[in-house]
């Protein structure tokens, strides 16, 4: 990948946000993203909700820089992204999923290194937290484990050193994106998306995040079939397109 131009003083940021039945957290995370202070699109792909998330998005849709588009039913969050990056139009990417686990405040964290031009690639990692918040709710121990093997499997799959390859938080030039294929319809879409990048010659840097996990009872879509995936995917994406 040739090395990029600084970014323009008055670049844009896509916010591009996944929506599968949120209908509890969306009104809030999407007050949350518009609210930071960075100049911004939000792009809400609603991925075939069956609660009333559709009708609040059709409400969303009315306010200014926030587009809507719709799957005609659930296709995964890897969908969802692909469809999401296809209409971005700003020189840099944050992926922002729509519960309140993560907190937008933490944006210009995440946009620091690439606006300083010695990233193209951040990841807001959940494992140096403490120094963003010391105070954070941890992790349940198998959900902590579940995610550090991960990480590990994929650092030994792409050579990177990453402590926190599954997180939502990823930002990035929209030129990362140019001839990148993403196949992965589910959760598969964080180590596919992680050994492509690996494979192209960007900066990839991690940085300190908030976060507050939410638990199965409050809508955590996430299993144990999902890291299996996730290992099968890290084995297949280190050589597979």
């Amino acid at each position: 990948m040739p090395v990029l131009p600084p970014l323009p003083r008055d670049y844009l940021l896509t916010v591009v946000m996944p929506v599968y039945n949120e209908e509890g957290t969306l009104r809030e995370i999407v007050d949350a993203v518009l609210c930071e202070a960075t100049h911004k699109e939000l792009i809400l792909v609603d991925d075939g909700s069956v609660d009333s998330s559709r009708a609040i998005l059709t409400e969303l849709a009315q306010v200014p820089n926030v587009r809507v588009i719709e799957h005609d039913k659930n296709r995964g969050k890897g969908a969802a992204l692909r469809t999401g990056f296809a209409a971005a139009t700003g020189d840099v990417v944050i992926v922002q999923d729509a519960d309140l686990e993560y907190d937008p405040a933490d944006y210009p964290v995440l946009l620091a290194p690439v606006e300083r031009g010695v990233a193209e690639v951040v990841y807001g990692s959940r494992y140096l937290v403490d120094t963003a918040d010391p105070e954070r709710e941890r992790d349940g121990f198998t959900h902590y484990l579940g995610n550090r093997a991960l990480t590990f499997l994929s650092n030994l799959a792409t050579g990177l050193n990453l402590t926190d390859m599954e997180t939502c938080y990823k930002c990035f030039r929209r030129e990362v994106l140019e001839g990148l294929k993403i196949r992965s319809r589910r959760f598969t879409v964080e180590p596919e998306f992680t050994a492509k990048i690996a494979r192209r010659s960007v900066r990839i840097w991690e940085v300190p995040i908030r976060y507050r996990g939410r638990k199965f009872a409050e809508g955590k879509k996430i299993g144990w079939r999902d890291a299996v995936a996730a290992v099968w995917a890290i084995l297949r994406y280190r050589i597979a397109d």
